[in-house]
């Protein structure tokens, strides 16, 4: 099966970052968080992967193209103009790199990349992370006989939770306690090619709008909670906490 990934936005909320990279490109503890969320489904085998490029889409391209240099040990032989190859290091990955357009929205993005899909494939975002079991949600999706199958997810929230009595004493702590119990788009999707039917022509249709408000009001939607970790990197401060994470050796979604 393919993996699908949208890697063309501009990561305008994480632009201290993304003036000069994709935003799939910001690097966690030394690799592009794109590294690691690929990283994640080749542990589960998943290796053939399509890349939906958008902003500053030659980043990305020259990272895959220079991939297998950077990650050998090798001899340069400048006077006959020779390569050499002594140890590499590198992924069994198929990749394909699709510039899908500067401005182009989420499901068109999809679209445009019809003929590269299969019967089925997965889509993520590639700007999250999650320990997230990828053969659990195929099973999932198939036992459910589901056109789209959404990971759903219950993110932390952003400050400490109290629990204070009428005199002003703090009866309870939670640091960092999960949101308000509601569930929310976690990505990680499995998706059978019909779904293509639901996006509309031109650039501007939106994945979150109407293809997926349109397979919910036809039953075709899906979702596989998810209860272990689950981080977006939406801004600077994300991208720190994940930095930290994997500088600790606490790296929850680090399942290779």
């Amino acid at each position: 099966m393919k993996v699908v990934i949208l890697a063309g936005g501009m990561g305008t909320r994480l632009s201290e970052e993304t003036d000069f990279r994709p935003k799939p490109m910001v690097e966690i503890g030394g690799k592009p968080i794109l590294w690691h969320i690929m990283k994640i489904y080749s542990f589960y085998g998943f290796n053939d992967f399509v890349l939906l490029l958008g902003y500053k889409s030659y980043v990305i391209k020259e990272y895959f193209l220079n991939y297998f240099i950077h990650q050998s040990d090798l001899t340069v032989d400048l006077k006959n103009n020779s390569l050499k190859i002594h140890n590499n290091q590198t992924e069994p990955w198929q990749v394909t790199l699709l510039d899908t357009g500067l401005h182009t929205q989420t499901a068109s993005r999809i679209k445009k990349a019809r003929e590269h899909l299969g019967d089925r494939f997965f889509l993520t975002y590639g700007d999250g992370v999650s320990d997230i079991n990828i053969n659990r949600l195929l099973d999932f999706h198939k036992a459910h006989n589901a056109t789209i199958t959404m990971t759903s997810v219950q993110p932390e929230g952003r400050f400490g939770s109290l629990d204070v009595s009428d005199d002003g004493r703090v009866t309870s702590f939670l640091e960092k306690p999960r949101g308000d119990g509601s569930w929310i788009n976690g990505g990680f999707f499995v998706c059978d090619k019909s779904v293509l039917d639901y996006i509309g022509d031109g650039d501007d249709v939106v994945w979150e709008r109407e293809p997926l408000e349109s397979l919910t009001r036809d039953g075709r939607l899906y979702t596989c909670k998810h209860e272990g970790f689950w981080k977006c990197m939406d801004t600077l401060r994300d991208k720190d906490q994940l930095t930290s994470m994997w500088e600790r050796g606490e790296a929850k979604w680090k399942v290779w």
